[in-house]
This record gives C-alpha cells, structure tokens and sequence, in this order.
C-alpha cells in the first residue's frame, strides 16, 4: 500500500502490479466511490460482443459503405479503473482485457504529431501539409490549403476517397447518436471554416504522419510513447487490407486508421490506457523525463475556432456541455461503443472505462466526483 495524497506517483513497468491505495488516503468516501463503480458496473454498452457482426450489418452506415477492411475481435465485459495522483485507487473487471477502443486512438495520433512536431517533422502547424507530403493527396484545390492544424482540429474538409472509402460516407455526421445518425449531402467549405467528425479525414491525418516519419505510425509510438512509460507489449494497432503504401525509400508498409469505425485501430487494455492518460495529466513528463513536450498539450487542450469541446482530436469539457458533470479543464479520448479515457487536472484524476454504456458515462463522472472530500 502506498500513501497518494498529492505526490504524484508514476507506476512501474508492465506487467508489475500498478501501485495502490485505498480511496480513504487518496481523499474519497470509500462508500461513494463504491457507488460510482458499481454504477459503471451496471451500465453495459448495448452494443453486442459480436463487433464483427454488429459494424458489419451496418450499425455505422448502410452497405456498401459499411464494408469492413480491418480486423474486428469480439468485444470485451465491462471494466475500469480509477487513478489520483498516479495510484491506482480502485478497480472492477478484467483491466488487462485487451480489446478495440474505436475513436480513442485518435487522441494517440494526436501524441504522434506531437513527436513529429518536436522532431521538427511539422515545422510548423499552419503550414499546408502538402508542402511535405507529396502524393497527391492534397493537389487538388479543395485540399491543397489544408494545414496541420485543421486536420488536428477536425476542420480540414478534405476531399477524397482513400483507401476505398470517400470522405462522403461521413460528410453530414451526426454526432448526437451513435449508428447511423442523420447524414447530410452538404456542400464542402474552405479548409479551417467547418468542423466536421469525420473518420477519413483522420485517417487522412494518419497517412501524413506515416509519410513524414518514414515508418510505421505503431513503431513509433511503441518507441517513444509506450514503452518509455512502462507500457506492455500486449497491444496492436492494425490498419486495413486496402491500406498498404509505399514509402519514399521504397519500402511498403500500412497505414492505421483513427478509430475502428471499418476494422482495425488500437486493441490495448485499461491499464495501459491509464498510463497515457497519466502521461497526459502530467503534460507528457513521466518521472522526471519528457515524453512529449508541455506545449503540446496546451494546444491540445485548447479549444478550437468552431468547437469549444474540442481540441488536438481531444474531447473538451470546456463549455460543460458534453458532461456536465465534469470540471471545465477536464479532457477525454473517447471512443464509441463505450470506451472512455478521463483525465481530470483538477483532481489528479485519471479512469478508464471500459464498454460502459456512453449514456451513463456523466453519472459515474458526477458520482466519482461527489466522493471526493
């Protein structure tokens, strides 16, 4: 047992037991936070184990756009866990089931166009991509204006088909229901003048950052994100049988999408998604060293022109809207079906969930809350 209080504490590597606490010493009421976890416990995501199945009868859009070009795993049973100041507070399920986490890989793009950025890959975040990245997919001159910033931000309105699927497919996105919500055939702005939650377009993002390193996004991130903080080796990020790419030196390697929205994307447990949120809590230092510099995730949680819940492919709290019970600078990787990653300045907070109903994600937030003291 460790003592958390305020002293930020920074777990050992995988697959050593997280360092723990109990929610007294790390300023809950013991009987509440109960509550709040049993309450996650109780709030199953709807969706089936069957992933496979579920996206491929169309639960996103109806075919042929819905057709699946990476791997789907059955889904996993509820779990979580709650972190203060880097102590594992408490926990329920299995927090090393290892599973698809759909759109919360976008906010680990978001890590690596940090690392590009301070590698001076990305000299600079307004400078149009297609300056650097040269194959054609920013020619046109709807796409030839887009910066790094409005594809970081959502607000590229590139158009294009990649990968064999178009950037229609999402145009319109309602994002108020999960599945197919209402699409709209709407005309394409000026990059930087609309946001717009669009999987093609990060995947778009994806394919940039691969060209500007040289080499595939999910070595990169296991050599300078995961593996510094301790992270185990039992994750993958696939990409699609369609999405394959030749390099500039000729080797041919894959392109991973933002999420899991047609296969493929991260498959990671709970407890290594703690440990990137700690290490987004703490501003990309873990122990003492820098992981990613702090600047970035002060442009990663700020919020943009035209969404004030969203930053860097971070969700925001900012206007409260998106869970009202959640303090204004708390920041979230979220992903459908039920996967959420909370990271909470204020408190020192850091939890993971894991297939719980995204309609009840603001009641554990709220209850988890109501137990500090």
């Amino acid at each position: 047992m460790v003592r958390c209080m305020s002293t930020m504490i920074f777990p050992a590597p995988a697959p050593a037991a997280w360092p723990a606490t109990n929610p007294t010493e790390a300023g809950f009421d013991a009987a509440k936070l109960q509550s709040a976890v049993d309450f996650a416990a109780a709030h199953e995501t709807p969706w089936p184990y069957d992933l496979a199945g579920h996206i491929g009868r169309g639960f996103f859009e109806a075919p042929p756009d819905n057709e699946v070009l990476g791997p789907l795993s059955p889904r996993g049973a509820p779990g979580g866990l709650i972190t203060r100041h880097g102590a594992l507070v408490t926990s329920w399920g299995d927090t090393r089931e290892i599973s698809q986490t759909f759109s919360v890989a976008k906010s680990y793009l978001s890590m690596l166009a940090g690392i590009a950025w301070a590698d001076g890959l990305i000299p600079n975040l307004d400078q149009r991509v297609g300056e650097t990245v040269k194959d054609g997919g920013f020619d046109s001159p709807q796409n030839a204006p887009i910066t790094w910033r409005h594809l970081l931000q959502n607000m590229s309105e590139w158009e294009g088909t990649l990968f064999g699927k178009s950037d229609m497919i999402d145009r319109g996105r309602d994002l108020g229901a999960e599945g197919q919500g209402k699409k709209g055939m709407r005309q394409l702005q000026a990059p930087g003048t609309h946001w717009e939650y669009n999987d093609v377009r990060v995947n778009r993002l994806s394919l940039a950052l691969l060209r500007r390193f040289g080499r595939p996004l999910p070595e990169v991130f296991a050599e300078r994100i995961l593996n510094p903080i301790g992270g185990s080796r039992d994750w993958r990020w696939d990409g699609y049988r369609t999405s394959w790419v030749t390099l500039d030196n000729g080797k041919r390697v894959q392109s991973v999408p933002g999420g899991t929205h047609w296969g493929g994307g991260v498959a990671i447990h709970a407890e290594d998604q703690a440990r990137i949120g700690l290490l987004a809590l703490n501003r990309g230092r873990w122990a003492g060293s820098e992981i990613l510099p702090a600047q970035w995730f002060d442009w990663s949680t700020e919020a943009c022109a035209l969404n004030p819940s969203y930053g860097f492919l971070w969700w925001l709290n900012t206007s409260g809207e998106r869970f009202p019970s959640a303090t204004r600078d708390a920041f979230f990787a979220s992903g459908a079906g039920g996967n959420l990653t909370w990271v909470d300045p204020s408190s020192g907070i850091v939890a993971v969930l894991r297939w719980t109903d995204p309609k009840a994600m603001d009641g554990f937030i709220g209850r988890v809350r109501a137990a500090l003291v």
